[in-house]
Formats: structure tokens, sequence, C-alpha cells
């Protein structure tokens, strides 16, 4: 118990000290800095409140450019929002317990309002604000507050554009071969199955159908990633990458998956269930897990194999397939049963049309 909480913390300490994670660090610390710098020379009363500056560039603060520009902006606008909520209440009536709830529900209510994303949480927040803080100078407060985080979230916007804005490819190139290479392993574990004494006695793959799901959405999201953090960043052009490639690949790849569920479900079904009304006939396991294999050997190979070599394993993966169909036609139907080979085969054959290797 005590060694897997020590891991958990260890692990947990890992993800909360990455590289970007760091980056993020040391630019937000940046940022207020530089915001704190810049806030006494703000004109007016708004000199006198330089505090929410450095608040308003960690506000702004995000992983990736566009990002900023957009959190940015949200916070802007339900802040403004806040402030106009509470001077609605000083010139309607004096604060009180009751007047201060109902315009705190109506602040979470005009919160939900679409599209405003972040800026939801800051027009109760600047609302109650303007109303303690501000006590009875709320105009020169509201003033001070909204200018000092606008230039909070401007100097925060300018250093996460200028510094180093980070750029997500790498991980999104990741995850899409980290996916295929496990839907390749899946394949081919399923095949060493079927080849193995039934009941097989490995039989991990029965059990990873919702693990591949998981890393087919985590896929999803660092590809989105990915997308965002070209969008307004001056590095693309030195780090170019096609996006629409990795978002084709991506749909692929969750086509890939589906299949490759269906079929860890039927097989799964065929040999440790007992009243499934399909199985996988004697003289179709050979093949089929050949073709298994096979199919699973060319999704392991596009990480690290060329593209002739990727063509010579998609045609051993096609001929292994058309094997399996062949096989099936010149045998003889069982009545009572259906045959779920060809349900198989016929998700083997969508895997290969997914998978298909770039032509010459």
């Amino acid at each position: 118990m005590g060694t897997r909480l020590l891991r958990n913390a260890v692990a947990g300490l890992s993800s909360a000290f990455t590289a970007q994670r760091l980056q993020l660090a040391a630019k937000a610390a940046i940022a207020a800095g530089l915001a704190f710098f810049i806030a006494p020379l703000m004109p007016g009363a708004a000199a006198n409140y330089p505090y929410y500056a450095p608040l308003g560039a960690l506000v702004a603060m995000y992983h990736n450019v566009a990002g900023s520009v957009k959190q940015g902006a949200q916070a802007l606008i339900g802040l403004a929002m806040g402030i106009g909520l509470a001077f609605l209440l000083v010139n309607i009536t004096d604060p009180s317990p009751l007047s201060v709830a109902v315009f705190m529900g109506i602040g979470v209510l005009l919160g939900g309002l679409p599209r405003l994303g972040s800026g939801s949480d800051w027009i109760p927040t600047a609302a109650l604000l303007v109303l303690l803080v501000g006590g009875s100078n709320p105009d020169d407060f509201s003033l001070g507050y909204l200018v000092q985080m606008g230039v909070g979230v401007a100097v925060g916007i300018a250093v996460n554009f200028l510094i180093f804005p980070p750029l997500h490819f790498a991980a999104a190139a990741e995850s899409l071969d980290e996916l295929r290479a496990a839907l390749g392993r899946q394949l081919t574990d399923m095949g060493a199955a079927l080849k193995e004494h039934w009941p097989p006695e490995h039989e991990d793959w029965s059990r990873r159908s919702d693990e591949l799901a998981g890393a087919a959405r985590t896929v999803r999201h660092l590809v989105e990633e990915a997308d965002a953090s070209r969008r307004a960043n001056p590095r693309r052009k030195l780090h170019p990458r096609d996006v629409d490639l990795d978002y084709r690949n991506l749909r692929e790849l969750e086509r890939v998956t589906f299949h490759i569920q269906d079929m860890t479900e039927v097989l799964s079904d065929v040999i440790w269930k007992d009243d499934v009304p399909y199985e996988v006939p004697f003289e179709d396991s050979a093949p089929l897990a050949d073709a298994m294999i096979a199919t699973g050997e060319l999704l392991g190979s596009f990480q690290h194999e060329d593209v002739h070599k990727q063509r010579q394993l998609f045609a051993a993966a096609e001929s292994a397939v058309e094997h399996c169909v062949a096989a099936a036609a010149d045998r003889k139907p069982v009545e009572g049963t259906v045959p779920a080979s060809e349900s198989i085969v016929l998700s083997l054959h969508r895997i290969l049309r997914a998978a298909r290797p770039e032509p010459e």
C-alpha cells in the first residue's frame, strides 16, 4: 500500500514537472513580473491598483498562443459584464445580503451565455470585488481593475507570442505512432491466441477494448492540441507540418480501432462464452490467425519501416486475407451456427482499406 502511494506520488510529481509545464511556468513568471513593472505607469486611478496586472498576465497564460488570446479576451468580457452588474446593483439599491445574493445568482446565470468560456467565472467574481473592495469609490476601482487586468492580459499574450511559442506537433505524431503500434499488437496477440490450444493461456488482449478506445480519444485530443498550437504561432513557418494529414491518419486509425474492438469482442465470445450462436470453424483458425498477424505487422511497420517495406507487408496481409476468403468459400456451412470468421475477415478487409500505404 505504501509503495503504491509513493509510486503514485512520484508519477504525479513527474506529470507536474514536465518540460512543457516548466516552460509555461517560466513564461507565466516573466509575464507576471513584467505586468507588475508596467502597472504603476498607467495613468490616473489605475496606477493605484497595480496588483491586478499580474493577475491578468496569469489569466492569459495558456499552453498555446491562440488559447492565450481567447482566454484573455473571454476574461476581459466577463470582467466588464461583472463590473456592469455591480454598477447596476449600486444604482438600484444599497448592497445587502439579499441584494448581493440575487445579483450573484444573476452573474452565475449570465455565465451560461454561449462562447463566454472562462469569462463566465469572472462575472460574479468581478461584481463581488467591485462591491466589497470598491467601497465608496467604485468608479476608480472598476476603472483601475479593468485597465490593469487588460494590461496584464496584453503582457501575457505578448510573452506567450514572443518567447518560444509552443508547437505540440511532436506529441501528436508520437501518439499516432503509439496507437498504430498498439492496434498492431492487439491483432498479432489475437492471431497468436487462435493458434494456441483453446482456451488460450494468454488472454490480456481480451481486456484491451476500452484501453484502445481511450488511447484513440487521447490521440484525437493531442492532434487537436497540435492544430490549435499552430494558430497565430510565428514558429509554424519554421516547423511546417501537415496537420490535415494528421487528421486523416487519425480518422483512419479511429476506424481501425472500431473494427479491432469488434473483432476482440467476437473472438472473446467465441472462446469463453457457450451461449453465442457463432463460432470459428477449426479449419479457419490457421488462415485467420495468419491474416490477423500479417495485418498486425503491417500496422506496426508504419513507425519504423520505409514505404517500400510497408507495401510488401500490405501485399502479404492482403494475400493472407484473400486466402481466408477462399478457405471460407470452400467450406460447407454447418446448420445451426454462424461462422464468426466471416465477420472477422470483413473487419480485416476494412482495416486494410484504411491502412493502405501511400502509392508510389
